[in-house]
């Protein structure tokens, strides 16, 4: 079982707007600048945050995305299931067709573990991410380097590796 990059890069950028959001609404090249997302999968993932009510969108000029209700009542399992993406660790996916159509004997172990995980994401708000000094500091330096244009702002895989 593994969080995909599908539901990575939505927290991501649902943490990057949090972080963000005193300025006004935050267009999605500077999300895609700061943390080395794509513009266009970043328009994909916003399609299904809005959809689901996380986020709204405001034309025109300063336009861009704020989020769509308070930090508290965001949590990290409401993007995850916005995204549509699974946190399932059985190898059925839930389906209980395990082993040659039947439950195999751990699958509700694994089942187990994936409400788990769900209940851990859920219990983090993006509020209780905003907070953290470890994730201001890495707000902070990504900031610096969107200011001053600079061009070796971090991509993905420099940020990652920055927090291990």
């Amino acid at each position: 079982m593994r969080l995909t990059t599908k539901g990575r890069y939505a927290v991501t950028a649902m943490l990057d707007l949090a972080l963000n959001q005193e300025t006004g609404p935050i267009s999605l090249s500077d999300i895609s600048d700061r943390q080395g997302i794509s513009l266009s999968y970043l328009e994909q993932l916003f399609a299904k945050l809005r959809r689901h009510t996380l986020v709204t969108s405001v034309r025109g000029p300063g336009g861009g995305y704020q989020l769509g209700r308070a930090s508290e009542l965001i949590s990290v399992a409401d993007v995850v299931d916005a995204v549509s993406e699974s946190l399932d660790a059985t190898k059925c996916q839930g389906k209980t067709g395990c082993q040659q159509g039947e439950v195999c004997l751990t699958h509700h172990l694994w089942q187990d573990l994936s409400q788990q995980i769900h209940d851990f994401l859920h219990s983090i708000s993006l509020a209780d991410l905003v907070g953290r000094r470890d994730i201001q500091a890495v707000s902070q330096r990504q900031n610096q380097f969107l200011k001053t244009g600079r061009s070796d702002a971090p991509n993905q895989a420099t940020i990652l590796a920055s927090q291990l």
